[in-house]
């Protein structure tokens, strides 16, 4: 793990005010080592377990699901740019006929009644014969269940609307605003289309349980935009916004979609200057992340407790497909091989007690991870990415993370950080590239602090 020198602003003095983070225990001193955070009384607070830790080489296992997900399969009816799944080999395809044996299968494997079940493709809503009698037949057998989908929402119409409302799905519409013609076809387009769209947010946004998926790339980079977007969609200036972050490069299409060196800086001075301007304020990966890095700091959060970002390392969150093989994710297939030459085909649940997670590689096993300044917050990017893939989706993570780090602290002690100062590579420290250069600049000594960004 490690420790930085980071460097900030006071905004209303613009006096530079050098603090000491430390990211394994997720203190924030001055340089003297008093605290810069009201922490909560370590009293008051539950113990802290570890996560568990997985690798190739020491597999984790599955357990009962508390998070069931189901693949219906990878077909879509759309060809999405730097879609996840794009390249992903293809499994034989379930169909309706799969639906009685997975049923009667569940009682051996699913021991108490999960908390959400989650209905993925590919476009869920291809399937939409064997989605209507499986989700049926669950909602009878686990009536508290959440359940979820996501959808491009190109095949939404008023049957369907009532049966997802009926059945108390939430519903997520992959969406990229101003952005989606990087993403692919617009559904919006379509008149019909568009009214089922926005028929289903009136029945579920009302009930929290509707939102809009958008994520962030090369041609699509300020939030604010985003957001003023589907507010002027939907006439709702409290609509929700899932996702929210930036792109992690799956194949050539995530590659090209990637933030290149001379646009990081640029971007997050936009993403800083949208989160504190509240222009950002309905994207949930926006607000989510700021308030657990605040807590990270109040609690002071050991790294030890942090698992992957997706979830999908944890024993009880469990990702199948219909002829029950336990998958790495919902994102690929039982015919696909992760980077590191491993099936994603991890298990059955015919032998839950032999499913071993041998396609993911744990944050504490990278080499860049456990030295990261934003570890708390990006919590090890893809857990199965590797060589040119990860290191892409790694530069995307960092400087979508940044922003966030710089909210949080600020957000704690009124400072605004700017360079970061430990053993990271040199194009990382100065994080909006306005030419600091360490902690002891003085206001006589450094170059301005561009107004955008101080005013509040």
């Amino acid at each position: 793990m490690a420790k930085f020198i980071i460097t900030t602003v006071d905004p209303r003095t613009e006096a530079v005010v050098p603090l000491m983070y430390d990211n394994s225990d997720s203190s924030l001193t001055d340089l003297q080592g008093r605290s810069m955070v009201r922490t909560v009384d370590p009293t008051l607070l539950a113990a802290t377990q570890d996560a568990l830790v997985t690798s190739r080489e020491a597999p984790l296992g599955k357990t009962s699901p508390r998070v069931l997900k189901i693949s219906l399969g990878l077909s879509c009816n759309y060809s999405c740019e730097y879609c996840s799944q794009r390249f992903v080999a293809r499994n034989i395809e379930t169909n309706p006929d799969d639906i009685d044996w997975f049923l009667a299968s569940l009682d051996s494997w699913v021991l108490t009644p999960p908390d959400a079940i989650e209905f993925w493709g590919g476009e869920p809503l291809v399937y939409i014969k064997t989605l209507r009698p499986l989700a049926d037949a669950l909602r009878q057998k686990f009536p508290a269940a959440r359940f979820s989908v996501i959808t491009n929402g190109s095949l939404l119409n008023p049957e369907t609307n009532q049966w997802l409302e009926d059945l108390e799905f939430t519903v997520s519409i992959s969406h990229d605003g101003p952005g989606q013609h990087v993403r692919g076809p617009d559904p919006l387009e379509d008149q019909q289309v568009r009214t089922a769209i926005l028929d289903l947010y009136e029945r579920l946004a009302p009930k929290e349980r509707f939102s809009f998926n958008a994520m962030l790339n090369r041609d699509n980079q300020s939030r604010a935009e985003i957001q003023s977007f589907f507010v002027n969609l939907t006439g709702d200036p409290n609509v929700l916004i899932g996702e929210g972050g930036f792109v992690d490069a799956y194949d050539a299409g995530g590659i090209n979609q990637s933030l290149r060196e001379d646009e990081f800086h640029s971007f997050r001075r936009q993403a800083f200057h949208d989160i504190r301007h509240g222009k950002a304020s309905r994207i949930a990966s926006v607000r989510d992340r700021v308030m657990s890095f605040v807590n990270s700091l109040r609690f002071m959060r050991p790294a030890p407790s942090l698992g992957q970002k997706c979830g999908m390392d944890r024993p009880d969150s469990i990702a199948v497909d219909l002829k029950g093989n336990v998958l790495t994710c919902q994102n690929v297939s039982a015919a696909a091989l992760a980077p590191n030459g491993e099936s994603h085909r991890i298990g059955h649940t015919s032998q839950l007690d032999q499913v071993a997670l041998k396609t993911a590689t744990h944050w504490s096993h990278r080499s860049e991870c456990p030295k990261c300044p934003v570890l708390q917050i990006c919590k090890g990017s893809c857990m199965f990415l590797e060589g040119p893939l990860w290191e892409a989706s790694c530069n995307n993570a960092y400087s979508d993370a940044l922003p966030i780090f710089a909210s949080g602290i600020e957000f704690l002690t009124g400072l605004v950080p700017v360079f970061i100062d430990g053993d990271i590579p040199e194009a990382r420290k100065d994080i909006f590239g306005f030419g600091h250069t360490n902690a002891n600049e003085t206001v006589a000594t450094r170059k301005p602090f561009p107004v955008q960004v101080v005013a509040a």
